[in-house]
């Protein structure tokens, strides 16, 4: 997949663990629907870091935000986390749908989600984001025409 910020939709990924690991290290994992993924953004380079305030995507129609409330390539450990569903193990391959990461990066942690662990409470967020998001962020990728 080349790098995109939308149409992340229904695109099936493997993570291959390294045969370093045993495979018991995955045993009970496909008792799970979604993981917690940590990765790296390593086609990102530090110099595309940006510790300032600005608007998301450039995109003028929402506020400006600081370093830590973006979600992007641009933060300082360049590190993301995503939450995507598994759907089945095969030896060391964890073969998952909507992993918004692209072929071949990185993966630095893999746990199963837990729903104690999520958030705790009322869930708030600003207007932006989901008007960023929800209009194609998670569409097909089969979808996009670029």
């Amino acid at each position: 997949m080349t790098v995109a910020d939308d149409y992340q939709g229904g695109v099936e990924s493997v993570i291959r663990l390294d045969d370093r690991f045993p495979l018991e290290t995955l045993q009970g994992i496909e008792a799970f629907s979604h993981l917690v993924i940590v990765w790296h953004f390593d086609q990102a380079s530090p110099d595309d870091v940006q510790l300032h305030a600005r608007s998301p995507r450039g995109d003028a129609r929402w506020p400006e935000t600081g370093t830590f409330v973006h979600r992007n390539h641009r933060r300082p450990n360049q590190l993301a986390t995503s939450f995507p569903r598994l759907l089945k193990v095969v030896g060391r391959d964890l073969h998952v749908t909507d992993l918004d990461a692209v072929d071949g990066t990185p993966v630095y942690d893999i746990a199963p989600y837990f729903e104690q662990m999520g958030p705790r409470g009322p869930v708030t967020q600003p207007d932006w984001p989901g008007e960023m998001l929800e209009p194609t962020y998670w569409a097909p990728a089969a979808d996009r025409t670029s």
